[in-house]
């Protein structure tokens, strides 16, 4: 047997760089690179592999273990899992760093390789420099941190390990249900040691995700429960992207009539302009789409885990005579409430059940009543994004200014906050991928990293990233990466001093304003000042209408570009939405928490988490 003497570092470099996909037609290296801070736990050991493996595999240097985290996930969105990233640190805060991002990963069924640095096997220097003890378990190191949001962990501490670890930590990335991040902890001295690996490990290999079709039992279930259905409402999530299923999705709800509603991973399934396309679902949804869900008697769900944004924290689907039917890759969230289960591939999925369905179309009455439902919000959602001489204007406003501005297939991204819900609601995405939103785990800071990943996917696409103060202030060192690397995003800063989405809900439950909005002692930021600082492009607007021109100014730009402008905190939009589970104080001395708790616990009535 033929055999090629490396480090484990070397290997595994050489490993990463065979692996290839199929991704838009073309065959591609699965991996697009690497983002690398390095210290003394990865620099001598991978950090050589990376540097003669450069030509094949591209490092990016970051500023931030999270935010570089942040911009592999985004790229695996963006690029519908077809293709990933790889991260490495080292041992100790650079590891730690890494956990919330692996958690957004993990949520948002994303593939995320993580290759920290850890102790040293041998443990002849116990303790090294930034090492974690436990007095009870020699075993442990901060990597420990990493095993709860992991989907595959393993830790390195023999060379002639990876010959099994890595086949296992890429049959997870590439798996469609169990997809997520692994991590593979490198314990320091290993990665400099050499081994005879067989030459035949580091052949090419074509990664292609499994379409696994439905169990005929299944299908024969689901195709009686749908066809029975008078008011049938489908269910759109990201599985739906994931699968590459959008246009199968398209097709079968217009041959069959029957309307379509979009989580936050899912929105842009279908284009906003679709006669059937019913906009957001849940507390953040159009009228229209909730409307629609409250009177449904077949809940068809695809590629969604139907968490609690979406269905009102189970308060939405009120039609008493209500079923489930959940078409998912996983059967973890296919039999989530007590619904009937269509456990395939989304694409697969549709095709079979379209096929089992016969003739059957939804009842003209139901689908003519969504489509003027819809009509009717598409009046409420212009008025809220119109043009408007208010100082300051609503994120509502702002929406509306920078959706003028930005130009067709544009790509909006952002995150945690506020401006999610008014997004989700009001953004009018014209094709798939025109969406990109992390809420499933609702991670302040993503934004300006998952642009930048977004970016590296699509760079030909202009890259909308749109973020509060608060998150701004949370992680904003990417900037100058994005700079560094020619990678031009048009950021926008919604300054509206503080925390104003958490303050709202705060006083919504009856709470006192506290702890969430900058007082009068606060420094002003000078927001357009620190984003220069980066190395951005960056002005403050003080209307919607110079807002507009600076966006415009902006997409004709060579190089990243930040625009500020100071929106209120207390406004949002009225039209649309539901309610959602904020446990209130069951006891308080404040006349407003007591008068909420009335209203929560009237609320909660309403609640069928499951048949």
């Amino acid at each position: 047997m033929a055999t090629l003497r490396l480090t484990m570092a070397q290997a595994l470099i050489r490993y990463l760089a065979a692996q290839r996909c199929a991704a838009a037609g073309d065959d591609l290296p699965l991996f697009a690179g690497v983002w690398a801070i390095f210290g003394h736990g990865n620099v001598a050991g991978l950090g050589e592999a990376l540097a003669r493996a450069r030509d094949v595999l591209p490092t990016y240097r970051a500023h931030n273990e999270q935010a570089m985290a942040h911009a592999a996930v985004a790229y695996a969105k963006a690029m519908r899992r077809r293709r990933m990233m790889a991260c490495t640190t080292s041992i100790g805060p650079g590891a730690t760093n890494l956990v919330t991002a692996a958690a957004v990963a993990h949520v948002n069924r994303l593939p995320l390789l993580l290759l920290p640095g850890d102790v040293f096997a041998n443990r002849a220097p116990d303790p090294v420099l930034q090492q974690v003890e436990d007095f009870g378990d020699g075993t442990v190191s901060a990597n420990d941190c990493l095993r709860p949001v992991s989907r595959y962990f393993d830790r390195i501490m023999r060379p002639e390990q990876i010959l099994t670890a890595l086949p296992r930590a890429l049959e997870t990335l590439t798996d469609p249900a169990r997809c997520g991040p692994v991590t593979l902890a490198l314990c320091q001295d290993v990665q400099a040691e050499a081994f005879d690996y067989p030459e035949s490990f580091f052949e090419p290999r074509e990664w292609a995700p499994r379409r696994p079709a439905p169990d005929a039992g299944e299908l024969q279930e689901a195709a009686a429960l749908l066809g029975a259905a008078r008011k049938p409402l489908i269910v759109a999530g990201g599985g739906v992207h994931y699968a590459e299923a959008c246009a199968w999705l398209t097709d079968f709800a217009g041959k069959r009539g029957i309307p379509v509603a979009e989580t936050q991973a899912g929105k842009s399934a279908l284009p906003d302009d679709h006669p059937l396309n019913l906009g957001a679902l849940g507390v953040t949804g159009t009228a229209a789409a909730n409307q629609a869900a409250a009177e449904a008697d077949v809940i068809f769900a695809v590629g969604t885990r139907l968490q609690d944004f979406t269905t009102g924290s189970w308060s939405l689907f009120a039609n008493p005579a209500r079923r489930l039917l959940a078409l998912n890759v996983q059967p973890y969230d296919a039999a989530k409430h007590g619904a009937a289960t269509l456990v395939a591939d989304a694409a697969v999925g549709l095709a079979a059940l379209d096929q089992a369905l016969g003739d059957y179309r939804a009842p003209a009455a139901w689908s003519e009543a969504v489509r003027k439902a819809k009509q009717e919000w598409q009046q409420s959602a212009a008025a809220a994004t119109a043009p408007a001489n208010t100082q300051p204007p609503s994120d509502a406003q702002v929406i509306g200014a920078v959706q003028r501005a930005v130009g067709e297939g544009a790509i909006v991204v952002g995150a945690a906050g506020g401006l999610p819900g008014e997004l989700h609601k009001l953004w009018l995405a014209d094709k798939p991928g025109s969406y990109h939103l992390e809420y499933g785990y609702s991670c302040m800071g993503y934004e300006i990293a998952g642009g930048l990943g977004v970016k590296l996917a699509r760079p030909d696409a202009t890259v909308a990233v749109m973020v509060g103060d608060g998150s701004y202030l949370m992680l904003n060192s990417e900037i100058a990466t994005s700079v560094t690397l020619g990678l031009k995003l048009i950021i926008i800063v919604l300054d509206n001093r503080g925390f104003g989405c958490i303050n709202r809900l705060q006083q919504a439950t009856g709470g006192e304003a506290f702890n969430n909005l900058l007082g009068e002692g606060a420094p002003r930021i000078d927001f357009a000042a620190h984003a220069a600082s980066l190395g951005a492009a960056a002005e403050k607007v003080a209307s919607l209408a110079d807002l507009e021109t600076a966006v415009a100014r902006a997409r004709g730009a060579a190089r990243t570009s930040v625009i500020v402008i100071e929106t209120d905190p207390a406004l949002s939009t009225a039209a649309g939405g539901h309610w959602w589970d904020v446990a209130v104080p069951e006891v308080s001395e404040r006349a407003e928490v007591v008068k909420a708790r009335k209203g929560y616990e009237k609320a909660r009535d309403s609640q069928r988490p499951a048949d």
